[in-house]
């Protein structure tokens, strides 16, 4: 019984989201926001259900991914962009998630929204954002450029002109104000590596 009134309950958040669907269907971004759909999906997991009803289930479950929707819908052109000004109102944003970035890759997961700020010149592909995460400047212009594959943990502070490169993990709670070579683990404040290539070190970051 329990099972049957929660599948009642999504059915119903599918059918109320499903304006939204619009947004997708006038968008030039189709591919980036589907491959968005698969990892959180995959993540999350959501099996055996088709990519639009998966996308539905997100929107409806997860302002994360409504954040991360709106940002894509908004790069996709500009019909999209207007119509998702009143939508705005009625399927709200997770309001503590803020992304200030031109350009970012496919495959961003954003777990646990809160009180995250993203300004970036660039975050690649497939990264994994927590909550009270801060990715910004130091000045005007001095902002970070994230790689591909990149894990940035909770509560972790990144700051400045530094590049991250592909394949790190960022700690919790860690002060990256260096750039980090690829396929290394850092923590601590000031960020460390205590990890490289799978290798456990301890090295200062240069």
């Amino acid at each position: 019984m329990r099972e049957f009134i929660i599948q009642i309950a999504k059915t119903i958040g599918k059918i109320l989201i499903s304006p939204m669907l619009i947004l997708f269907l006038v968008t030039k971004n189709k591919e980036t926001i589907l491959i968005d759909i698969r990892r959180w999906a995959k993540i999350v997991d959501l099996t055996n259900n088709s990519d639009l009803a998966n996308l539905l289930y997100l929107l409806y479950k997860y302002p994360e991914f409504r954040n991360l929707y709106y940002y894509r819908i908004k790069k996709g052109g500009f019909i999209g962009f207007a119509l998702m000004q009143p939508l705005k109102i009625f399927y709200k944003e997770c309001p503590s998630l803020f992304l200030y970035c031109d350009n970012i890759g496919a495959g961003l997961f954003i777990q646990h929204g809160f009180s995250t700020i993203v300004s970036a010149e660039s975050i690649g592909e497939n990264c994994w954002i927590n909550q009270q995460v801060t990715i910004g400047y130091t000045n005007k212009t001095d902002c970070p450029k994230i790689g591909n594959n990149v894990t940035i943990s909770s509560g972790a502070k990144v700051i400045g002109k530094v590049t991250i490169n592909d394949c790190v993990k960022v700690g919790a709670n860690a002060v990256v104000v260096k750039d980090v070579p690829p396929n290394c683990v850092v923590v601590g404040v000031p960020a460390y590596i205590i990890k490289r290539d799978g290798v456990k070190v301890k090295e200062q970051l240069v």
